[in-house]
């Protein structure tokens, strides 16, 4: 399956920070949502959901199988 290539090469890649993820179905219609959003130019979106629910590793692996920069904003006080 592509996905799972797609993670094997990402693990190889970055080994200091290796994904371990079950990619199931409902994982996989997820990862693809967002990688739309990726590669719609100027697009957007908000992922809400409960802690640990794998909202920040599909959107990695998304941002990887794109070929995008993935970065993360830290909230402070002044923010």
């Amino acid at each position: 399956e592509r996905a799972e290539m797609f993670l094997k090469k990402y693990n190889e890649e970055f080994p200091s920070q290796p994904m371990n993820l079950v990619l199931f179905e409902d994982a996989l219609k997820h990862m693809i949502r967002i990688n739309r959003l990726i590669e719609t130019p100027r697009g957007s979106g908000l992922l809400v959901g409960v802690g640990g629910s794998g909202k920040q590793s599909l959107t990695r692996m998304a941002s990887y199988i794109s070929r995008s920069m993935c970065f993360q904003i830290t909230l402070t006080k002044q923010y």
